[in-house]
């Protein structure tokens, strides 16, 4: 029986919005180094980041794609918040570097939108990019393993951890990280994240978060409640509100990092991010001095819908 709420219409369209970097890096690690262009610089990772994007396109066939990538390495918005923001990570190798370019030149010879920018994450791009679109009448399939990019997901979205086959929607998302997706940006600012160099809440680890935030919801609500928190009926609660009280500036400011931006400039918005026209010149010039075998050139010239040069 209907409870007078009309049902959510499923979008129309759908946006595939690529985190590249992911994919760049494994292949980098994985590839074996036994691929060379032209001027002797490694190509496993543009080979490998080939292949993934070939299967990609193959599989999904998509009239709307942006594939985002990572410029700002140590220029982001986050970097002028928290100086040590990612300075954990060593920087790309030269030859890593210049594998990167190739990518985004291949992405744009297949006619793909390249989204870049010196302030701002891929996550952010992406996040930008959905945020743009739905209105418009889009959901989004974010191709990406990486769990900050759950926070991201509303109701016709999907997320999709392409190397595993495993795709979930914001429904899914308590089974895999035991909070909503709309508290990830508040449950990685408790528990920090080691990768990107986030500190958190010191002692708060990832079953006392999710156990806060189911109660209380989001990480506003739990700081001006912090004196409820002794009561809970919780392991360590009184340390835990203790370790709240004195750490409260650096949980508000690790949630500044952990949020994915949604107002990052993008020049395709306006085109919605439709799959362009391939160039067939640049697409023939990469093939040749990354010395793509014959099997890639033909599939990429495909996927291009452009006649391989004779």
């Amino acid at each position: 029986m209907s409870d007078g709420t009309p049902p959510t219409v499923r979008p129309a369209q759908t946006l595939f919005l690529v985190d590249a970097s992911l994919y760049v890096f494994r292949a980098w690690h994985s590839m074996p180094n036994e691929f060379h262009d032209t001027e002797g610089w490694p190509t496993n990772a543009v080979h490998g980041f080939a292949r993934f994007l070939l299967e990609l396109l193959e599989r999904t066939r998509p009239q709307h794609i942006a594939i985002a990538f990572d410029e700002a390495l140590d220029s982001c918005f986050r970097n002028a918040i928290y100086p040590a923001y990612k300075a954990n990570r060593e920087s790309a190798p030269e030859e890593l570097k210049r594998q990167f370019v190739h990518c985004r030149t291949l992405c744009r010879a297949l006619g793909l939108s390249v989204l870049a920018h010196s302030q701002y994450e891929a996550d952010d791009l992406i996040g930008s990019a959905v945020h743009a679109t739905r209105p418009q009448g889009f959901r989004s399939v974010i191709v990406s393993a990486d769990k900050d990019l759950s926070q991201l997901l509303g109701d016709h979205d999907e997320q999709w951890d392409y190397a595993r086959g495993q795709r979930w929607g914001a429904s899914g998302v308590p089974e895999r990280h035991g909070v909503e997706a709309r508290q990830i940006a508040d449950y990685l600012a408790l528990t920090g994240d080691a990768i990107d160099n986030i500190p958190g809440v010191p002692g708060i680890g990832a079953k006392t978060a999710a156990a806060l935030l189911g109660h209380f919801g989001t990480l506003d609500a739990l700081l001006a409640r912090v004196e409820e928190v002794p009561f809970l009926r919780l392991r360590g609660a009184a340390s835990a509100a203790a370790k709240l009280r004195q750490h409260r500036d650096q949980a508000l400011l690790c949630r500044q990092l952990t949020t994915i931006a949604l107002d990052a400039p993008l020049d395709q918005a306006s085109s919605r991010f439709v799959r362009g026209t391939a160039d067939g010149a640049s697409l023939a010039t990469l093939c040749e001095s990354l010395r793509f075998g014959p099997m890639t050139r033909r599939r990429l010239h495909e996927a291009a819908g452009i006649a391989l040069p004779g």
